[in-house]
């Protein structure tokens, strides 16, 4: 399966293990609860995923590289204690916890989390001297003789053989205790994470191109050649820190990234390539209606004697610029209705007379703890900042105002939700309008070429996109989309016709 769908198992997987009874009883035993196994090749994000999962569950997790990792650490170590049997005294070894059960009780006093997910990566990569205790870990859901704490779901992480000299196979005995899900590269279902990411658009106009290119690892005689999601995802980072900086990349730079030269000088020369496009086409102006009709038409014309692969990058600064305007709209839309939220509730706290500088207080350390617990992501942790600084913003106006009222206190705070209901209005209406544009240049560049549709279904593929015409509406999108279902039927009935055949 592919990690979208992983993902989604292992997040069934946790509610199914942390069901409770009347009485607070976990129903499944744990001796039932397999632990998770994932494996799939490097770079895939299967770490990526733990972290989403504990953030959209609101658990606790405490993440190990076990390939870090002595006896020791791992197991405890040795102590002699003194003990009693039938009278007579005997000094005997025990352990001391294993410093990776401290860190899942340093995790739940710190969270408040009870429940949460340990996450072991690369375990079937460990030294001679680990193999015993990683498969006493997965057999037992021990750590020498310290369990791990109920509540706590274990998923565990590894690498092919085939992709890593150091990792073996497990053996059946331990493989029948687990619940093993086998993770594949899918660039269809990157392409959505890359989306919702910010990945550097010409990444996504040329993997669009070459989708061949997005994971590959060969072993030949000069060493390990290879591609993979993680490497195109920091590549997307440097990228956007040399424009920042006015510098420019190379395929040396690529290289480093995609370590894969054919590849690489392939994306190093598309690159350059479409930094031209971004000049010549300055898609932001056209989208925003910041150009006469003139200069569009002129531009209109340029596409049309331009080559296919031209033609695909032109496409790809479309589906970029309309993502910027996206990005804005989903950003504001997501802060007013936390805002909203966060006023109700803050509305039943003034009416319980709880003061706003006590909430306030509150709020900043219950953001404090999800922080410091990995419980927020730095997106919503941004958020919540805004949002406590437009409160501290109301409550330096009721001082000013010797406000002490609730209602009046909650006036105020209306007029700050009011202010961002009309930036999320705007936000729209300027989305829309870069729609309508985009697509007004598209069918008139591209006359109903191929590109169009390409256009179409990228935009299928981005939530962002997909959320916002859900909600708003775009007639060309979806014109060009049951166009584009038709195409997909037509295709599969003459694949049925040929297999048939």
């Amino acid at each position: 399966m592919n990690i979208k769908e992983a993902k989604e198992e292992i997040l069934h997987t946790i509610q199914i293990y942390t069901r409770k009874d009347a009485h607070g009883q976990y129903l499944m035993p744990s001796v039932r609860q397999r632990p998770v196994l994932l494996i799939g090749p490097p770079g895939i994000g299967k770490t990526a995923i733990m972290e989403q999962i504990s953030r959209e569950c609101g658990i606790g997790l405490t993440a190990y590289t076990i390939t870090h990792h002595t006896r020791q650490s791992a197991v405890g170590l040795p102590v002699i204690v003194k003990k009693n049997y039938q009278g007579k005294e005997y000094s005997i070894t025990e352990y001391t916890m294993s410093e990776i059960i401290a860190s899942v009780y340093e995790t739940i006093e710190k969270s408040g989390c009870q429940e949460g997910i340990l996450f072991i990566d690369e375990i079937n990569c460990v030294s001679e001297t680990l193999v015993p205790t990683m498969l006493q870990f997965l057999q037992n859901k021990t750590f020498g003789t310290h369990p791990v704490p109920e509540g706590w779901v274990i998923v565990a992480a590894g690498n092919p053989v085939e992709y890593n000299k150091s990792a073996r196979e497990f053996d059946i005995v331990t493989l029948d205790r687990v619940k093993r899900i086998d993770v594949e590269p899918d660039f269809a279902v990157w392409k959505e994470y890359a989306w919702a990411k910010g990945i550097h658009p010409a990444i996504l106009s040329y993997l669009s191109l070459h989708n061949d290119r997005f994971y590959h690892v060969e072993n030949t005689a000069s060493g390990v050649r290879f591609v993979t999601a993680r490497g195109w995802e920091d590549l997307s980072s440097i990228l956007y820190g040399y424009e920042d900086l006015d510098l420019t990349p190379d395929a040396d730079l690529v290289l480093q990234y995609l370590q894969e030269p054919e590849t690489a000088r392939d994306f190093a020369g598309y690159y350059d390539l479409y930094a031209k496009y971004r000049q010549d086409y300055r898609i932001p102006e056209l989208l925003s209606g910041r150009i006469s009709e003139e200069e569009f038409q002129d531009r209109c014309n340029l596409v049309q004697q331009a080559s296919t692969d031209e033609k695909i990058s032109v496409a790809g600064l479309l589906l970029d610029g309309w993502n910027s305007f996206f990005q804005q709209f989903q950003k504001e839309d997501q802060f007013t209705t936390a805002l909203h939220d966060t006023l109700k509730q803050i509305r039943a706290a003034l009416l319980r007379e709880e003061t706003l500088d006590e909430i306030i207080i509150q709020r900043k350390q219950a953001l404090k703890v999800k922080l410091e617990n990995h419980l927020i992501s730095s997106a919503d942790y941004e958020q919540n900042e805004q949002i406590t600084k437009i409160l501290e913003s109301c409550l330096v106006e009721t001082r000013k105002k010797r406000v002490n009222d609730p209602q009046k206190n909650l006036a105020i705070l209306r007029d700050a939700l009011s202010d961002e209901v009309d930036n999320r209005k705007n936000l729209a209406a300027q989305t829309s309008l870069a729609l309508e544009n985009g697509y007004r240049f598209a069918s008139e560049a591209f006359e109903d070429g191929p590109e169009l549709l390409f256009l179409t279904s990228d935009l299928s593929h981005n939530p962002k996109a997909v959320q916002f015409i859900s909600t708003f509406g775009c007639e060309p999108y979806f014109h060009y989309s049951e166009q584009l279902m038709f195409q997909e039927k037509r295709q599969t009935l003459l694949r049925e016709i040929e297999r048939h055949s």
